[in-house]
């Protein structure tokens, strides 16, 4: 390399020390305007949580979720939790949608509020928040559905197609439930401004009734859709929080009790009621956390939430730094890119792979704490992989002002046919 150098042009040499001290300046000045164009008023804390929270998603999924190859070259969905239940700590770490809809909540309610001062009715408010959250979705299924047949002519097996199609539905349900805790948000107010923290007692209550009767002494009785009753108050709890902390009426005293009650709980069900200790599905397991969220979700969910209460202040000011505070932005800007692509950038790196064989990290058999090390070092890749995708995926985030209806009634149809392929209907 010092021979290289030496043989260079003076003027490709000095191109080169320049080139650092540009993008450097380029960064700084990225930084800078970002911080001059945030108002005084925004509440970083809140979108700190945010961004912590969105990445959090990404991390999991791409430490947690594995494939096995099969004879044929398919790949097919596996989990390190399936043989290292040792690692489930991690998914408490990094299950924080609790965390999610309580800044959802907390948004919400800001966003309402000043809708309602400009004299907007709440149909139009929530109009333009589902269709925020709509955009991306249909963006990322549509073009999937495109893209089934051309990878099918490409000769990637049927199964790894399902496979993919399955991983990318997987984060998706959480729009659904967002969205439908959202419509709620007009009632979330009233109830946090009658009852303060307490108006996120009755989700809880309902959570825990039918927590009692699947995993009771009545369980054999009881029907398989009945923990879907969990679906919408599982949820609604954090955001229920987040409302009455938008509201001001959750101060550091009932942060406190959320923080020492949800850990309290959180063992107490662990431990003597044997709860599954991970926050994820696990495959093999009869017994899930989280699809729909069991008590144990909430009072993680209380925990994070009383944590996020009581530490809002110092967030905000360490993200008064200008280095901090400009990554925080550009996530938050691209947070529903960031929930939808990010199963397709690690697929990029995955189906391709399946042709090659055995590839550590990726189509190995997640069973051992060596696999976990080679997929720690697979996830810079994946990562780029994403904002590489989000370079031209971001744009579904944006109004779809000036496609003709014709096109969106052709992405409505992809989607919806390549959702009825994910869920296995055809």
């Amino acid at each position: 390399m010092a021979t290289t150098a030496l043989l260079a042009p003076a003027s490709d040499v000095s191109r080169g020390r320049r080139a650092g001290p540009t993008v450097r300046g380029a960064l700084r000045r990225a930084v800078r305007s970002i911080e001059d164009r945030t108002p005084a008023h925004r509440d970083r804390a809140i979108d700190g949580l945010r961004a912590l929270a969105l990445l959090a998603v990404p991390t999991g999924h791409w430490l947690l979720g594995g494939f096995t190859r099969d004879a044929e070259g398919a790949l097919h969905n596996a989990s390190p939790l399936t043989a290292l239940g040792c690692l489930a700590p991690l998914s408490w770490v990094l299950q924080m949608l609790g965390i999610f809809f309580l800044v959802g909540g907390h948004a919400s309610v800001r966003s309402y509020r000043r809708a309602t001062a400009r004299g907007e009715s709440a149909a139009r408010w929530l109009g333009g928040r589902l269709a925020r959250l709509g955009r991306p979705v249909l963006g990322v299924t549509a073009v999937w559905a495109a893209l089934l047949p051309f990878l099918h002519g490409l000769g990637v097996p049927a199964a790894t197609l399902r496979t993919g199609a399955t991983l990318v539905v997987q984060p998706l349900w959480f729009v659904g439930v967002y969205a439908g805790v959202t419509a709620l948000t007009p009632y979330c107010v009233r109830a946090a401004r009658r009852l303060g923290a307490w108006a996120a007692v009755p989700p809880a209550v309902s959570v825990a009734v039918v927590d009692f009767l699947r995993y009771g002494p009545y369980a054999d009785a009881m029907p398989s859709w009945l923990s879907l009753l969990n679906l919408l108050p599982g949820w609604m709890f954090a955001y229920q929080l987040g409302v009455t902390w938008g509201e001001k009426r959750l101060g550091k005293r009932p942060a406190w009790v959320l923080l020492a009650g949800g850990a309290a709980l959180f063992a107490l069900l662990l431990l003597a009621f044997h709860y599954p200790a991970s926050m994820v599905g696990v495959p093999g397991q009869d017994r899930t956390n989280s699809h729909p969220p069991s008590l144990l979700v909430l009072a993680l969910a209380a925990a994070q939430s009383g944590a996020a209460v009581l530490l809002h202040d110092r967030i905000a000011r360490l993200l008064h730094r200008p280095a901090l505070w400009a990554p925080v932005v550009v996530i938050n800007l691209s947070a529903m890119t960031i929930l939808c692509w990010h199963q397709t950038a690690m697929l990029t790196a995955a189906v391709p792979a399946a042709f090659l064989g055995t590839v550590p990290g990726l189509t190995v058999v997640p069973d051992t704490l060596g696999w976990i090390l080679e997929r720690l070092a697979w996830m810079p890749v994946f990562a780029v992989a994403l904002v590489l995708i989000a370079r031209v995926t971001r744009r579904f985030e944006a109004p779809w002002t000036g496609i003709p209806l014709v096109r969106r009634a052709a992405a409505a149809l992809l989607a919806a046919g390549f959702a009825v392929f994910a869920l296995g209907l055809a």
